[in-house]
């Protein structure tokens, strides 16, 4: 069976899901022992699901290694127009990370019909917080750890990027066709605008709790990530189609305000219409964002 193992004062196991697979191991002395879905390059001493608060989607997968070494880490972000999508989606990202010698750690987020911005931002917030108390259980370095979003999740990753006076300990943010500003994703699917930019518009409209910019601007002016950019930002890589409904010039518009303030941001523009997952499965792609991350926690 899979566990979700909730934190208390030594990480006490709390929820038990109907997923099929092997009995699990007993947690021994309340420090919980991994009961991971099997994967053929992950061992089960690696892998398990964590809470990170009562809701049901403030979940998060952890992969890490027993082997005593103080490993980097790379938070995951999956997308759905903040209103759909699963951390299940990004396990191959996951792996990926994992196997390149990183601690991961996928979340899940609360959607917007269960509670509106900023809860996403939160809940990111929240699971970063959680991990890192607790990250000498999982052979992490506190301060030394970067996150990925794609799409929606690229959007929640900037937010968190861009956070008050800057997140301690995070080096870095890729997103992978990340709305980056909610109010031009609004403004561009108005009248003659194609399908998923009208899809995009209304779902900015559900993330705000179903108010146009005009109706709440304070709720739009937290959403926009470039209003909030500041010095001690983490360093920020965007990547989008040329072509795609989530446009290169949203990350620029959040280019200039993180260089305005000295903070760099690179932006990768590939050609053709792919959107998030699709996009970062193009040839070269996945090679670029991993060679940047590597170099923003190499040390």
């Amino acid at each position: 069976m899979r566990k979700v193992f909730g934190f208390g004062a030594l990480a006490l196991a709390a929820i038990i899901l109907s997923s099929p697979g092997p009995a699990s191991a007993t947690p021994v002395g309340g420090d919980p022992t991994p009961s991971p879905t099997a994967t053929p390059s992950v061992s089960v001493e690696d892998r398990a699901t964590f809470s990170y608060g009562k809701h049901v989607r403030q979940r998060m997968d952890i992969w890490w290694r027993k082997d005593g070494v103080v490993r980097p880490a790379v938070f995951v972000i999956h997308g759905g127009w903040w209103s759909g999508g699963d951390k299940k989606y990004m396990t191959e990202v996951s792996r990926s990370y994992f196997q390149l010698g990183y601690v991961v750690v996928n979340i899940n987020y609360r959607l917007a019909q269960d509670a509106a911005w900023p809860a996403q931002r939160t809940d990111a917030l929240d699971s970063i917080a959680t991990v890192r108390r607790h990250a000498a259980q999982f052979n992490m370095d506190p301060d030394r750890y970067a996150l990925i979003g794609f799409s929606a999740g690229g959007h929640i990753g900037a937010a968190v990027g861009t956070y008050g006076d800057g997140v301690p300990g995070l080096r870095g943010v890729v997103g992978i066709s990340p709305v980056v500003s909610p109010r031009t994703a609004f403004e561009d699917g108005d009248e003659g605008s194609d399908h998923e930019q009208r899809k995009l518009r209304k779902a900015t409209i559900v993330l705000a709790g179903g108010c146009d910019p005009t109706e709440c601007p304070r709720i739009w002016s937290s959403m926009e990530v470039p209003l909030h950019a500041s010095p001690q930002d983490a360093p920020m890589l965007s990547v989008h189609s040329t072509d795609e409904f989530v446009p290169p010039y949203q990350s620029e518009m959040l280019k200039q305000a993180l260089n305005e303030v000295g903070v760099a941001m690179n932006i990768r523009a590939v050609p053709g219409v792919q959107h998030s997952s699709p996009l970062y499965r193009e040839p070269g792609v996945a090679e670029s964002v991993q060679s940047w991350i590597i170099a923003r926690l190499a040390h």
